[in-house]
């Protein structure tokens, strides 16, 4: 038998790791809110895997308590993930899937783009999805890796933030306020390059969201979490010292 994949979080997206997971031979052991991950590590202390599949706000709290044993072998799969955010808590190779499909509550998975996936358990990743017809990418080097982490962020920021003004799915943002959703990715770029500390290339960063339209043009651009991502966005711009004029015209007509 497999070693087991440690599964923590088993929400809507942990459930479609897991269940892929499963039908390609892997053992699951799922972790809930509040179990002791010590006395899991001291049980299993060398899985092929743990998968850390909770919400991006629920994230530090995971990795600030997750046992060093397991630091080799972490899986994550968060929006607005950059590498910094696992750096900071000494994890330095873990294994990233930038996810580009949805499962909702009562829905089948919606597919917008073959989902780009990095690291030493990438392989065990795309054969796992590819048991429920859900398409990767395999990486070749961390310098992918940031990219499509950085172009999944501007996708989310942008069409969250100016979705909070237009409405309507990303396909009517772009044909009926393409001037105003170009110039909210350009902010929401500036702001990744102060968190990377590099320049970025943005024109093809603007063509990878497009691509992302074209795959679901009729994805709603905003949802429950579009006000605290534009919250977030500003206050990384205030912390760079980042002028973003259409982010904060967006924040004063809420």
């Amino acid at each position: 038998m497999e070693s087991p994949v440690i599964l923590i979080g088993v929400g809507e997206m942990g459930g479609v790791f897991a269940r892929g997971l499963l039908r390609a031979g892997h053992p699951v052991c799922p972790v809930t809110r509040g179990s002791d991950l010590a006395a899991i590590a001291r049980q299993l202390p060398s899985p092929e895997l743990v998968l850390v599949a909770v919400a991006e706000n629920d994230l530090p709290a995971v990795l600030e308590n997750l046992p060093t044993a397991w630091f080799q072998r972490i899986g994550l799969l968060q929006n607005e993930l950059l590498p910094a955010d696992w750096q900071h808590y000494g994890i330095t190779h873990p294994t990233v899937i930038s996810v580009w499909f949805e499962k909702k509550a009562g829905q089948d998975v919606r597919i917008l783009l073959p989902s780009p996936v990095y690291g030493p358990a990438a392989e065990l990743l795309r054969d796992s999805l590819k048991t429920l017809g859900i398409p990767t990418r395999l990486l070749s080097g961390e310098s992918e890796l940031l990219f499509e982490l950085v172009l999944k962020n501007i996708y989310i920021v942008t069409t969250n933030c100016a979705g909070l003004t237009t409405g309507g799915t990303v396909s009517e943002l772009w044909a009926n306020h393409r001037e105003f959703a170009e110039g909210v990715a350009r902010e929401v770029i500036r702001i990744q390059e102060s968190l990377v500390g590099q320049s970025l290339p943005a024109d093809g960063l603007i063509e990878g969201m497009l691509r992302a339209f074209a795959g679901d043009p009729d994805h709603k651009c905003t949802g429950r979490s579009a006000p605290a991502r534009l919250a977030r966005a500003l206050r990384q711009a205030d912390d760079a010292g980042l002028e973003v004029p259409l982010l904060r015209q967006i924040a004063t007509s809420q």
